[in-house]
């Protein structure tokens, strides 16, 4: 487990700083948020695709190789997109590669990583494993949200803004490299070292659909709050400096961060569907009410307190689809929930963008707060009564 922790905390840190250096970058390019919108849609729409693909392939190869190849595409990722400064060129870089705007569980890695932790525990630990991954993700996105103040810190040594951004992204490029040779140390998972193949879905069908849909509304409402987007709002409607914008990321991503151990602790007592619930509700009325103050220390406020409940449902939610199938149905349905919530959370980004361009700029995040409330009573109502094996004692 330490190599595929410390490849999470590798490519972390990346996601970390390159949700903020994006918008800023595309800003500094003469963008304006409807084209930084559509760029974060189609990373988004790229990464459901490519996540698609992996679930399709994945019970035929090595999760090791699979994982390889990602770091592969996240190496040319962090070379090709400075290259260039054509709008088109930048959002098809954006959609083939790996440049994550949401710093969130997301991506391409994502149902391969999973897939590597669910089988590597017993069910008694499951949650709690996923709880300290995700506690080293958000740990490490935490750090690398405070290292995009580096352009800022270099522009005031005398380099241009822009050559700073980009070197930015040949950081991000040198990361992919660290997850390659961390991924190298995995062991080979095959079909012939497990007790049986891994497959598509099966008897689980019905059951992953139904949370593929709800997962695909929350994700539909998170897109309009993405931390690229969610940024650029720090930017127009109170003038933030990236600088600034850094240091409020990381302490955002901290209490993310230490707010999963808390997570598994809350699911283990009160279960898996009832913490992730009513720990987004509260999280979901922190934003809507950021949307309408016009005080940046209270809008401040508020989006750290929605950080230190928001990202409660991410190790549940993992543990909970991980548990309610069967061991060789895991990667299919960790692919099957995560293509659909990249394609719905790849709509709206473009939409809020569109938003961020009217009158009221915090429309965005009432959508998003509203949209995620709707989503939390469907889930409870969906899935209260279905438990996994270690509530069932």
């Amino acid at each position: 487990m330490f190599y595929l922790y410390s490849a999470r905390a590798a490519r972390g840190f990346g996601d970390g700083f390159a949700a903020l250096i994006l918008p800023a970058y595309l800003s500094a390019l003469g963008f304006g948020p409807v084209q930084i919108g559509i760029v974060a849609a189609a990373a988004l729409l790229g990464s459901a695709v490519l996540t698609l693909a992996i679930g399709l392939i994945a019970p035929r190869y090595d999760l090791r190789t699979l994982l390889l190849a990602c770091a592969g595409l996240m190496i040319a990722t962090g070379i090709a997109f400075p290259a260039s400064q054509h709008f088109v060129f930048i959002a098809l870089v954006a959609f083939i590669g790996t440049i994550n705007p949401t710093t969130g569980d997301i991506g391409v890695h994502v149902p391969l990583e999973q897939a590597a932790v669910a089988r590597s525990v017993p069910d008694r630990e499951r949650t709690r494993t996923f709880a300290r991954y995700s506690l080293i993700g958000a740990l490490s996105i935490a750090a690398g949200a405070l290292t995009a103040a580096a352009p800022d810190a270099l522009a005031s040594l005398g380099m241009e803004k822009i050559l700073a951004l980009k070197l930015m992204f040949y950081v991000y490029a040198a990361l992919g490299l660290l997850a390659a040779v961390l991924y190298a140390f995995l062991p080979h998972a095959t079909s012939k070292q497990t007790s049986s193949p891994p497959r598509a879905l099966g008897e689980s069908r019905a059951t992953v659909y139904k949370l593929a849909a709800l997962f695909s509304l929350d994700s539909f409402a998170g897109g309009f709050t993405v931390q690229s987007l969610l940024a650029l709002w720090l930017f127009e409607r109170f003038d933030l400096s990236l600088t600034a914008a850094s240091g409020f990321f990381f302490w955002s991503n901290v209490l993310s961060a230490f707010s999963y151990p808390v997570a598994a602790r809350l699911g283990n007592r009160f279960g898996l569907v009832n913490t992730m619930v009513f720990t987004h509700i509260p999280s979901s009325i922190c934003l809507i009410a950021a949307a309408f103050t016009s005080s940046l220390p209270v809008a401040l406020g508020l989006l750290l307190l929605r950080s230190a409940f928001s990202q409660m449902d991410v190790p549940t939610r993992t543990s909970f689809v991980m548990a309610v199938v069967t061991p060789p149905e895991r990667t299919a349905a960790a692919s099957m929930t995560a293509v659909p919530r990249s394609l719905a959370s790849s709509i709206s980004p473009a939409i809020s963008g569109v938003l961020l361009s009217t009158s009221f700029l915090g429309l965005p995040l009432v959508l998003c707060g509203v949209l995620k409330i709707v989503y939390d009573l469907s889930l409870l109502f969906a899935f209260r009564h279905l438990k996994p094996p270690e509530e069932r004692l």
